[in-house]
């Protein structure tokens, strides 16, 4: 079976991906095996510099893929809110100033930045994925899940943002879609199947 490896030391990641990969139903994604770089004993501290979500999807998946001699896919997102000139963006994760903060004082910086702004708060998430060879060969590719923001949280299938990030021609929360829901429509699931037609190439190469 041919190995692909997810540029990332979060576990949780390494399942999102399998349950995005399964949802796909695709014969020959179902022969590819996932790993992560703890499964080869592989420890990397990849700064994540990049003035983009591309470049640092980018950075992992070239540092890891040479470290592996593997064909290595690496993703960067982020949340874009209209109404504050697209913050948080490449911050999303690190929104809040205080190294310990959680999701939750994420959700709440913003929405206390929100307030007083007219509505609605149209948002999107942003992702970009790469997949990079040991050679250094290099393929992009991404995907964006529009919406927007809420002042209530709703649901609880989900972390981050998604309590507050409304998807209107549903009508629900990301939080509040099922978990096969969230991987057809969320923007780290449209970003794999923009990248389906090359991984399946680079695949069949190995």
């Amino acid at each position: 079976m041919p190995n692909l490896l997810i540029a990332s030391t979060n576990p949780g990641k390494l399942y999102e991906f399998q349950e995005i990969f399964a949802g796909l139903n695709l014969t020959w994604l179902s022969h590819v095996t996932l790993q992560l770089p703890s499964d080869l004993g592989i420890q990397l501290q990849v700064e994540e510099t990049g003035a983009t979500y591309a470049e640092n999807a980018a950075l992992k998946a070239l540092a890891y893929s040479r470290a592996s001699g593997l064909l290595t896919l690496a993703d960067d997102s982020g949340l874009e809110v209209e109404a504050l000139d697209g913050q948080p963006g490449l911050h999303s994760a690190r929104y809040a100033l205080d190294p310990h903060a959680t999701d939750a004082d994420r959700r709440a910086l913003l929405l206390m930045n929100l307030h007083g702004k007219p509505r609605p708060w149209r948002a999107a998430f942003q992702c970009a994925l790469a997949l990079a060879q040991p050679d250094g060969s290099l393929s992009l590719h991404a995907g964006t899940c529009p919406g927007e923001i809420i002042p209530d949280e709703r649901g609880s299938n989900g972390f981050g943002y998604d309590p507050i990030f409304l998807l209107p021609e549903l009508g629900r929360s990301m939080a509040e879609l099922t978990t096969v829901e969230k991987n057809q429509l969320s923007h780290r699931a449209r970003a794999v199947q923009a990248a389906l037609p090359t991984l399946q190439m680079l695949l069949e190469e190995r």
